[in-house]
């Protein structure tokens, strides 16, 4: 990742709503949200959303499709996961293991996250 494209990224999560906004679509997962209800979410006017989720579309964080009459906005992981890799690759000395939260994965993938979800579910019959 480029350092201009760095700075926008987090130039656009530099505020409250667009973090906000992020976050949330973060913890949404791909499948995203249609902005009228990220709007009602977050107490947020359309205007004010779609110049948000604009400044994030332009950094790269988010990404758009149209489904009938609705915009959904989803996060766009591969930017998020290439902006924390460029923030902690040389974490440490380069043992960015020892500089990663506990809390979180090295990587987020919902969709692999999701399939090992789903198979830990299943009950192995003998």
């Amino acid at each position: 990742m480029k350092k201009p494209t760095v700075i926008a990224a987090l130039g656009a999560l530099a505020q409250d709503t667009r973090l906000d906004i992020f976050r949330l679509l973060v913890q949404k997962g791909p499948e995203g949200l249609p902005a009228g209800e990220l709007g009602a979410r977050l107490g947020q006017p359309s205007p004010t959303m779609s110049f948000h989720l604009n400044q994030l579309r332009f950094a790269g964080l988010v990404t758009s499709r149209r489904e009938s009459r609705s915009i959904i906005y989803s996060a766009n992981f591969k930017a998020m996961n290439e902006l924390l890799s460029y923030l902690t690759e040389n974490c440490c000395g380069g043992r960015a293991d020892l500089c990663a939260p506990s809390s979180m994965p090295s990587t987020c993938k919902p969709q692999e996250a999701q399939t090992v979800t789903a198979k830990s579910n299943r009950r192995v019959s003998k």
